[in-house]
Parts: C-alpha cells; structure tokens; sequence
C-alpha cells in the first residue's frame, strides 16, 4: 500500500480529474461534487455497483478493472493509501508526472471558501456528521457535506448546497484530518487507534490537539472519553463546550430512557431540553449531545435544533435492519473497533427483547486485530450471546504471518461462545443452524462482511439443515 503523502500541491486548476477507487464511500462522495462543481471526471473500480452506476448515471465515465489507459485523458489523480504502489493507474500518473493528491486534499480543495464543521474521532463520527448534516436541512440549512456513510433520509453520503457551511466526517486514521481549514471542529472520542500509523498513544492524543487548536470559532469534545478530556486540558486558550455525561459537561446528558428508542435531556446554560431519537442506544444520545454542541455553535435555537436532530433516521451500516426470515432479524453494523462493538451491542440489546445477539465479525487491519485481540473478545464475550468469527479485511495492508481471526477467538474464556470459519460459507450455515425466532444475526466489521448478509437471508429462508462440521 502506498504510504499517505499530503506533500503535493494541489493545482488551483484540477483540470480532468480520475479517482482511483471511485466506487469507495467516501471516493464516491467526493466526485459527486466535483461533478456537481463543474469538473469533469472519471474512475475506475474492481467492479460495477450501485455507487458505480449512480456516478455513470451522470455521465462520469468508470473503467472496471485498473489500467494505464484509463488516466490517458486524467490532468490529476485523486488517491487513498489503499492502493499498492504497483497500481498501474499510480504509477503511469507517475511517469506522466501528474499531480497524485489524497482525497482529503481534494476535500480540502472542495471546502475552501466555506465555513468548514470537521467531525473526527476513532468513532461516532459518521453518526455525529449525518445528525449535524440532518439537522441544519430539516432546520433550512442548505449545507454541502461528505459523510462516510449514507444518511438514509436522504439517501446519499454527499451533497453540494448553497449555504456557507461545509459538514466533513474528517479521517484520523492517517492523518489527514490536520488539512482543514476548521472554523468548528467536534471530537467525538479520542479511543487510540491506527497505532500502525501513528507509532504511539501519545502522538495519536497528539494528532487530536493539533486538529482541536484548528478550530477558529470552537471546539465541541466529549466530556466523557479520557483521552479526550486530556486533549481538553491543552486547549485552555480556546474557546471549547463539552459535552456528555459528566456533571461538568457544558452539554451534560441526563434522563437516558434506552429501549427501542433512546429519550434523553440535555442541560444546557440554565435550562433543560428533551427528546427522543427515532434510533436506539446511549451511544447515540451522546452523538446528538454533540451535534446539539455544533448546532447551537452554528446559532440554532437549542431546541429547535435538538427536535431537528430527533429526525435523524440513521445511516447505513449502522445497526441497520436489512430482513427477516423466520424471526430472525439480519442487522448490518460497521463496528470494527472494541469501543463501537460495545456501543452497538449495548444498543442492540435494549431491542432484542428475550432474543439473542449472534454477531459474524470480520476484524478490520491485521494490525488491529494483532494489537486488539484480547479486547476484542472480551467485549464479544461479555455482551454477545454467541459470536462467529471470520477471516481479517486487510484493507490497505498486507497480511501478518500468524495474525488471523483465530487470535480472537483463542482469546474466549468460554469456547462455546465462539466460533471460528476461514470459509464464509461455513460461517453462513452455522449462523442459520443456530439462530432461532427472535434473534438478531449481525455482521459486523468495516470491511466486506455485509455481502454475507443476502447469504444469511437465503439460507434462513431455505431453512437448511442443522450445521454438522467438527469446526463448530
């Protein structure tokens, strides 16, 4: 994989531009606006989806497969650190000489001349973005914004509007995030992650100071998470509202009813403000609390933007709901971090009634799952009733020897609890044979594991045989 370089230039004048990788969630967004913006575009993927049809649908031009011919007409090239170096679309913009910019710099690119809202955080803050982004358009707000995943109101992850303020889910995971020019930032948490990136806890706090102190109008940070409250400690000639459960909180949340839904209060400057969210858990109580801080930072009225915000219908891969078969539900969640798992397992029970929660993780990074073993089962462990495991995503890195699934697993003090399949397929059969009505099966992890869930649903529709192999 190649190794994020933000030390290009990006040309005032992009010309053609071409994405590699266009049909990723966050790629995709971008060229929408940039299509939007007037530039012609074009890209290329590993193959056609729905992300890829939309973007042909308005004329931009995608190659399935990658090659040296598709940038033949390309004057930039836009990256991710997902690539290989060998990418023959990367290294003939080499030999070419092009300029080869990361897509946050083309984001950055995007979002100048506008007053930027940069949401970052190891979690929460796709959430935090689509809740914020919400909010100011049912409030009349005409925000552009990039989020990392689809806002099912809308149904899409990117928009170009009208008004001055540009909405960004910001990425810590390589450092880019420090490339905005943020009027108000919103740290959600800052839970150490991408040490393979960073080297240390330290220069991980370290990046989230630096992003914090950007901010020229304000900074909304958890008043909750450790990490976070340290980075506060550094920002005293800022100006920074808090916000979360402590009773210190600038927006402190109390009253949390967790059910179906989640009904909450937050106190605020002298006066109390309540609602109830069309989306369930404590974790998204305290997302809202910090879009509330945005919000009212933005100058929205407090309640009218937290009755703004109870519109939020969710986004996709967050415990969304995608069937039911012989009362069995299939979920699909993002979580790939142990803190996420926590939260959506934790939000998750307070619906599955008397049922179960049979999660089918796929570990996201070797580096992760080397790093997080013994975290990660332990959360499985204590809020799942029974948790299937299968192989890692590498994403943008190239498998370790010894590190798979397996380290998880290993890691259960109870074995019944766990299962472990190198096949996808065996995994699907022994989910279908062991799940009965009522319970939620749920593929979990931020890579491809939601492309088992058609799999599940065929296979409890089919109602297939007990699984019978030794591996169970």
């Amino acid at each position: 994989m190649i190794k994020s370089d933000f030390s290009q230039a990006v040309p005032e004048q992009l010309g053609t531009v071409h994405f590699v990788g266009i049909g990723g969630a966050g790629m995709s967004g971008i060229a929408h606006l940039f299509v939007t913006a007037g530039l012609p575009v074009t890209g290329s993927d590993i193959r056609a989806t729905e992300i890829v049809e939309a973007l042909r649908a308005r004329g931009v031009p995608v190659a399935i497969g990658h090659a040296s011919e598709n940038v033949a007409g390309a004057d930039t090239l836009v990256v991710t650190g997902a690539i290989a170096e060998d990418n023959p679309e990367y290294r003939a913009a080499r030999e070419r000489g092009l300029p080869i910019v990361h897509r946050a710099q083309a984001l950055a690119w995007l979002t100048r001349n506008h007053r930027v809202v940069a949401v970052a955080g190891a979690h929460g803050k796709t959430t935090s973005t689509a809740m914020i982004v919400t909010a100011m358009l049912e409030l009349g707000g005409d925000p552009s914004f990039v989020n990392g995943g689809v806002i099912r109101s809308i149904g899409v992850s990117a928009g170009s509007g009208g008004g001055e303020v540009f909405v960004v889910e910001a990425d810590e995971s390589d450092g880019s995030f420090l490339l905005y020019d943020t009027a108000i930032s919103l740290v959600t948490n800052v839970d150490p992650d991408h040490l393979d990136h960073y080297g240390s806890e330290e220069a991980f706090e370290e990046a989230f100071v630096t992003f914090a102190r950007a901010a020229r109008e304000r900074i909304v940070i958890s008043s909750d998470d450790p990490r976070a409250v340290a980075v506060t400690t550094r920002l005293a000639d800022r100006t920074v509202t808090t916000f979360g459960q402590h009773p210190d909180a600038d927006v402190r949340l109390h009253s949390v009813v967790s059910a179906a839904t989640v009904s909450f209060s937050l106190a605020y400057r002298g006066a109390d403000y309540s609602s109830t969210l069309r989306v369930a858990g404590l974790h998204n109580a305290i997302n809202a609390a910090g879009a509330f801080g945005v919000l009212v930072a933005l100058g929205y009225e407090p309640q009218a933007a937290l009755d703004a915000i109870a519109r939020f219908e969710g986004t996709e891969r967050r415990f969304e709901l995608r069937g039911e078969v012989r009362g069995v539900r299939v979920y699909d969640d993002f979580a790939h971090h142990p803190t996420e798992i926590r939260a959506a397992l934790t939000g998750a029970r307070g619906v599955v009634g008397a049922g179960r929660l049979i999660p089918i993780f796929q570990p996201h990074l070797y580096s992760r799952t080397r790093q997080m073993a013994a975290e990660f089962a332990a959360t499985f462990e204590s809020l799942a009733d029974h948790t299937i495991i299968v192989p890692i995503y590498g994403a943008r890195q190239d498998p370790e020897p010894g590190v798979t699934g397996e380290l998880i697993s290993e890691r259960f003090g109870d074995p019944s609890k766990v299962a472990y399949f190198a096949q996808w397929a065996d995994a699907v059969d022994y989910a279908v044979s062991i799940a009965r009505s009522g319970d939620f099966l749920i593929p979990m992890g931020g890579g491809d594991v939601y492309q088992l869930i058609p799999q599940l649903l065929a296979a409890l529709e089919a109602g297939r045989e007990p699984y019978a192999s030794e591996t169970a």
